[in-house]
């Protein structure tokens, strides 16, 4: 029983060697592949500063806004002011 629904195995080889030009297309696609990863890692890295950058300020702006209302006195006098009558 033939098994005809595999694809026929292909061979890289010319006599007894790998052909140089697919090495060298190999080799290329190797380094095309580490430029990208390293171009994606440091995406990587200057999105997390960018984002603890962002987070660092909505922080600091929250922790102002917080410490800023706490000195406010003005809300503090509820009283009414006493009414002077001159004669």
């Amino acid at each position: 029983m033939a098994n005809n629904d595999q694809m026929p195995q292909v061979s890289f080889m010319k006599n007894g060697e790998v052909d140089k030009r697919l090495l060298q297309q190999i080799k290329f696609v190797e380094r095309q592949n580490l430029l990208r990863a390293a171009r994606l890692n440091r995406m990587r890295k200057n999105a997390r500063f960018t984002g603890l950058l962002l987070g660092g300020v909505a922080l600091s702006i929250y922790g102002y806004s917080i410490y800023s209302i706490k000195q406010e006195t003005f809300l503090d006098d509820f009283e009414e002011p006493e009414i002077v009558i001159k004669q």
